[in-house]
């Protein structure tokens, strides 16, 4: 299984995505457990943080000025919030960049890590690590549905519900993108899904 699903995200083309080149750049690391049932490796952010504060997340952060490249700032900031070693990640390749309700041009890079890890959350910024299956995402088990206006599209975007945690946004478009990739899971995000209310 982890075999045709490196070759998925390296045969992968993602979506150009024209942005003001002033806007700011960030990239987030999307770690994929090395297991017989992978697992998608996510963080919630600490309640007191200025953005995005008590949200579920990919590791991930503004590129900083000396960062040879976006790759290398998904890899320092998995680092310096979760005390993945950037050593025992296999960067893969990208998906389709995102704009953040910040105005910030976001790069997801997929990458593949060790199925046990002792993850060390920065406390200052990370609140917990968990981990989902991969397959929990196949059958588009949606709590609700937020629909998104931007750039004359619509976008219904899901919101899951795992435990304790609620997975949404710009995170839960990821992991569309991603579980549509490799199980061709055909789940849409430009046209309501059968359980959509529409409130108008």
């Amino acid at each position: 299984m982890l075999d045709e699903m490196f070759r998925r995200i390296q045969a992968y083309s993602p979506q150009a995505l024209e942005v003001d080149p002033r806007f700011p750049e960030a990239a987030v690391l999307v770690p994929i457990t090395r297991s017989e049932s992978p697992e998608l490796v996510l963080t919630l952010r600490a309640s007191g943080l200025s953005t995005h504060g008590g949200e579920v997340a990919f590791p991930g952060g503004r590129r900083d000025p000396e960062d040879r490249d976006l790759i290398h700032t998904a890899l320092r900031e998995a680092e310096e919030e979760i005390g993945l070693a950037a050593g025992l990640v296999e960067v893969v390749g990208p998906l389709t960049p995102l704009v953040s309700r910040h105005g910030i041009k976001v790069t997801p890079y997929v990458g593949f890590v060790p199925d046990y890890m002792d993850y060390r959350p920065n406390d200052g910024e990370i609140a917990a690590v968990f981990n989902v299956p991969l397959a929990f995402f196949c059958d588009d088990p949606r709590e609700m549905t937020h629909r998104i206006d931007y750039q004359g599209r619509s976008w219904y975007v899901p919101s899951y519900r795992y435990g304790d945690f609620k997975i949404w946004g710009l995170t839960a478009i990821m992991v569309v993108e991603l579980v549509n990739l490799l199980f061709d899971a055909d789940i849409r995000l430009h046209q309501p899904p059968e359980s959509f209310i529409r409130l108008s």
